[in-house]
């Protein structure tokens, strides 16, 4: 039976999860353990439970109970569930829910680059890239247009960030990723692995996007850079290719995220 109960003490220990901590914080919460971070919106968190993420605590409007969050009610059974109106669910949690619901959730110990990437054939790099939303829409882009992986620098803004889960609309639970020290650095572990490179940047060097090449590579690494400056010259000048995507009206280039759906779309869907 559903543990349903209602909100009517926002200072309930239990419940600050929501309240008095910043992301950052949430995710050195059980150091040296994974931390902890909110899933937002029933969709999301039902592909976060699918994917073996544990909930600890659910929190949502009164009126989805029996409506949108009806299914992840049902899939955690033994998770106290607090349902409030509006009103006082922002007072908690300071800012309206666009989606219904949140779940406080565990996150997963992160595995090894060689883990991650043995079996794949496409895979995505982002070096640096900080903005939340470019993160959630790059990740799913990537479950939609073949990428069997993602793998991060550390200055990243983190996948599992509320905007970013919610944006990628669930897909970072679904496409594997882990953090790596540097694009540049870890280059030769993904070359010693069998990868060929691509940085996706503006160069006098860089070739097509549809090259004939570049498509009949057997493991291809897609490696898009920052939202300012782009890709570090020394990531460019260590990748095997460096490719641009043809442009018209004198536009220089598109925002990562739609460049990473453009890329993800012609590398990813290659000839067999």
């Amino acid at each position: 039976m559903a543990n349903i109960k209602e909100l009517t003490d926002i200072t309930l220990p239990e419940l600050q999860v929501f309240a008095k901590f910043s992301e950052p914080q949430l995710l050195h919460w059980n150091e040296p353990l994974p931390g902890v971070f909110i899933a937002e919106s029933p969709k999301v968190i039902e592909r976060a439970l699918n994917n073996g993420y544990e909930p600890i605590v659910l929190l949502m409007n009164r009126r989805d109970i029996n409506g949108e969050a009806a299914n992840i009610i049902s899939m955690c059974q033994d998770t106290p569930v607090f349902t409030g109106d509006e009103e006082t669910i922002v007072s908690l949690t300071g800012f309206k829910l666009i989606r219904g619901a949140l779940c406080a959730m565990r996150r997963k110990v992160l595995p090894a680059i060689e883990d991650i990437c043995k079996n794949t054939r496409r895979i995505a790099v982002l070096e640096n890239i900080v903005n939340p939303t470019n993160i959630g829409a790059i990740f799913r882009s990537a479950a939609a247009l073949n990428m069997d992986a993602v793998l991060l620098t550390k200055h990243c803004c983190d996948p599992l960030y509320r905007r970013s889960s919610r944006v990628s609309m669930g897909t970072v639970f679904q496409v594997p990723w882990t953090y790596m020290n540097t694009a540049f650095t870890d280059i030769d572990t993904l070359k010693k692995m069998g990868f060929k490179t691509a940085s996706m940047a503006l160069d006098k060097n860089s070739i097509d996007i549809d090259n004939d090449d570049l498509l009949n590579e057997e493991k291809l690494a897609v490696i898009l850079g920052t939202e300012g400056d782009g890709l570090s010259q020394d990531t460019i000048k260590k990748c095997d290719y460096t490719v641009c995507i043809p442009m018209s009206h004198n536009v220089d280039s598109l925002n990562v995220a739609a460049a990473s759906a453009v890329a993800f779309w012609q590398l990813g869907n290659r000839k067999k």
